[in-house]
């Protein structure tokens, strides 16, 4: 294999439910040309037990696949390496185990991603491999757990939905013993419309004009349905029908014989035509275009190609959008974000400001989002924040960093103790106090005065600077000031208040 500027190489890792992939891409005149692609059916899906946990042994499958992938891309340069995983892990309630020793296998972080992210990721790699044009799209995609719908044009994205309705799942579920009937396909096809049935008005033909299948399921049945002397690019509902008796005449997966379908995929083939042939009916899809682009390519074209100031702004109007739905006083969280933000250069005040612009962003958004919650209940307020911050799915966001963000908007006020999060986290703890203070000096729901207050830190000691002659004029603030005191000493940090 030539060697490449590691400046040119990038490496997507995707964690499906069905297979983990990892493709090798060099970047050339705005193209990702291949260099390197593996692939492993992992079937991690289909070890959830009964309490959404993920079995020893699907852990043991996926990570020495993950030490094998390491092995591959090993020193890469971390900015050239996104590891993604998707529905299983947004389901397994162990998965932050497996997270940590997936980062020690592979060598680099792996984040679980929303569906509404994936859906992004996917339509960014679909759209990179077709011409561009003002045709409007519709694009699914039916992995192993869910099911990613997309409407777009160009590159530009209009409506995303991810459902839980998959390939691995379904099989799982209507097919157990692997036993082809046409009972079985009928409930299995059934149960998917009734999931898709809340979403199918966003999608229904008006909306788009060509319909696009992405990776997986579709790319799997395209590929039969060639060797069997159909055409390969495309699906028709006729085809699937013929696939469909094909499978009820074999009666069972052990007896199943066709050219193009892979060992990996005879488990959970019935599942996923299902799956395809309940999106053919309910959307009125007479032909389905194969895609190239897949999720994969997505994270690629986002590595190589990564604007920052575009995904910031992608990012600043998710967070509006969530803003504005829960009807939030927008002066006040504006008034939050920027004393938090002064607060938290205060400290940083000799550090580059590169180095934590993100982090500052964070404070800002935490700012914008601490009283969404107020829209179930001021009561516990907070608590209901963080609830939607954990559940939401919100595009340009991992769940990881939505997690970060609610718990910031848990810890705004009251107790500490009730955090999830690493008090050894400097920067966490930091952006905290920020927040915390810049809830105490508005609290009056006005702009404050705060000439002459500094706020710096040393070890794990916050000092705040309060001029005498303002202790006086603010004795609401002075007190609430004297009580986030107490509060942090039940921590592993303490604030002290001096007087300037």
């Amino acid at each position: 294999m030539p060697n490449h500027s590691s400046d040119t190489l990038f490496a997507a890792v995707d964690l499906g439910s069905n297979s983990f992939r990892l493709e090798i891409g060099r970047y050339d005149h705005g193209q990702m040309i291949r260099i390197d692609y593996l692939k492993e059916a992992v079937r991690q899906g289909g070890d959830l037990d009964e309490n959404r946990n993920l079995s020893s042994d699907a852990m043991e499958r996926g990570l020495k696949c993950l030490l094998r992938f390491g092995e591959r891309i090993k020193g890469f340069p971390a900015t050239h390496v996104r590891g993604v995983a998707t529905q299983t892990l947004r389901e397994a309630k162990n998965r932050e185990e497996f997270l940590r020793l997936a980062k020690v296998a592979l060598g680099y972080d792996v984040e679980v991603i929303s569906g509404v992210e994936e859906a992004r990721l996917i339509y960014q790699g679909v759209s990179r491999f077709l011409p561009q044009s003002d045709e409007r799209r519709l694009v699914v995609d039916i992995g192993g757990r869910s099911t990613e719908f997309i409407l777009g044009q160009g590159f530009t994205i209009n409506s995303t939905d991810s459902l839980r309705v998959g390939s691995v799942a379904w099989s799982l579920k209507y097919f157990p013993k692997g036993q082809f009937t046409e009972e079985a396909f009928l409930r299995a096809e059934v149960a998917a419309e009734s999931y898709f049935d809340a979403i199918m008005q966003t999608y229904q033909p008006p909306a788009w004009d060509v319909a696009y299948g992405a990776s997986g399921t579709v790319g799997a049945i395209a590929e039969i349905l060639g060797y069997a002397g159909f055409e390969s690019d495309r699906i028709n509902r006729k085809n699937l029908k013929w696939l469909r008796n094909e499978l009820i005449r074999a009666k069972h997966v052990d007896k199943l014989s066709m050219t193009g379908l892979r060992d990996d995929r005879k488990p959970v083939i019935g599942g996923g035509l299902s799956v395809l042939l309940a999106v053919f009916d309910l959307l009125e899809i007479e032909e389905m275009h194969v895609a190239s682009g897949a999720l994969r390519h997505g994270l690629l074209y986002g590595m190589a190609e990564k604007d920052k100031h575009e995904m910031m702004d992608l990012r600043k109007q998710a967070i509006e959008r969530l803003s504005n739905k829960f009807g939030v006083d927008k002066s006040h969280a504006q008034r939050i974000g920027e004393i938090a933000r002064t607060l938290f250069k205060q400290i940083l005040r000799y550090a580059p400001e590169d180095s934590y612009a993100t982090h500052a962003q964070e404070l800002v958004w935490a700012g914008q989002l601490h009283e969404i919650g107020w829209a179930i209940s001021h009561t516990n307020a907070h608590r209901h924040s963080a609830y939607i911050l954990d559940n939401a799915e919100i595009m340009g966001f991992a769940q990881h960093e939505l997690h970060r963000l609610g718990q910031l908007i848990l810890g705004h006020k009251g107790k500490l103790n009730k955090l999830d999060v690493d008090q050894e986290d400097a920067l966490f703890m930091t952006e905290l106090m920020c927040l915390r203070l810049a809830v105490i000096f508005c609290h009056s729901r006005t702009m404050p005065k705060l000439d002459g207050i500094e706020l710096h830190l040393d070890g794990n000691t916050f000092y705040l600077s309060v001029p005498q002659a303002w202790q006086r004029t603010h004795p609401q603030s002075t007190y609430l000031l004297e009580e986030e005191v107490l509060a942090w000493k039940k921590t592993d940090w303490s604030l002290i208040i001096t007087h300037a």
